[in-house]
């Protein structure tokens, strides 16, 4: 079913699903296909994930799906500049629950850099980011204020990440929220995914969409970077 009440330009498509929990399976199969293509075209994989609260019940549908997870990488798109161990690491969430059973067989790239600064935790993250191979998908998040992957309004890096020659793959950004450092991986690399996916919950991100639908200020609402571009938008309420 279509996303109602949306005016969605020609190149997105939405689904609306019943339940979070139909959401978390729907884009579990979606993703699953999507890598298995690229494994029978090019022998591997490459999925980008976003973390927060929400993919967690996403994580454990996709983690059971049958597919040769040895040929699979998985990275972030965003991170918090924090040990892994810590309670907030986005990677420590990828590792307890998408990397469990035969998903464990993944090899996972991280963007958390242990170093004297963040910037600095960027730059070695982005050096890094030179060999993984090109994204065949790419999973966002939204938060209500119209961000995406750790792209927030206000930041002071956010001008240069959005920049479509952005030669940098990764930079350090600030969150309104705790832990405020963040890792994000800039826009010329996010939007080279081959498909991008876009998981949102909730009628006040459904409002958020609705209002990042209808300007065109991507500085105030980083999500209208990727609304003009192949997207598939998977709602619930």
């Amino acid at each position: 079913m279509a996303i109602c009440n949306l005016d969605l330009p020609r190149q997105v498509t939405g689904l609306s699903l019943g339940s979070p929990e139909q959401l978390a399976g729907e884009l579990a199969i979606t993703v699953a296909n999507a890598l298995r293509a690229a494994i029978d075209s090019r022998g591997s994989a490459v999925l980008v994930v976003s973390g927060g609260r929400s993919p967690v019940a996403f994580f454990e549908r996709l983690s059971s799906q049958v597919l040769d997870w040895s040929k699979v990488t998985v990275s972030l798109a965003d991170e918090r500049w924090v040990p892994v161990s810590h309670p907030d690491s986005n990677e420590g969430l990828v590792r307890r629950h998408l990397l469990q059973g035969e998903a464990a067989r993944a090899r996972f790239f991280g963007l958390y850099q242990s170093a004297p600064s963040v910037d600095e935790s960027a730059r070695l993250a982005a050096a890094a980011l030179a060999e993984l191979a090109p994204i065949d998908v790419l999973v966002l998040g939204m938060g209500e204020d119209g961000h995406t992957a750790s792209l927030f309004p206000g930041s002071p890096n956010l001008r240069e990440a959005l920049r479509a020659d952005c030669l940098q793959r990764c930079l350090p950004m600030l969150a309104p929220s705790v832990p405020r450092q963040r890792l994000t991986l800039t826009l010329p690399l996010l939007a080279s995914a081959q498909l991008t996916l876009l998981a949102v919950q909730g009628q006040a991100k459904l409002a958020t969409l609705a209002d990042a639908l209808a300007g065109d200020d991507v500085a105030e609402m980083p999500i209208r970077a990727f609304l003009h571009r192949p997207l598939e938008i998977h709602w619930c309420p």
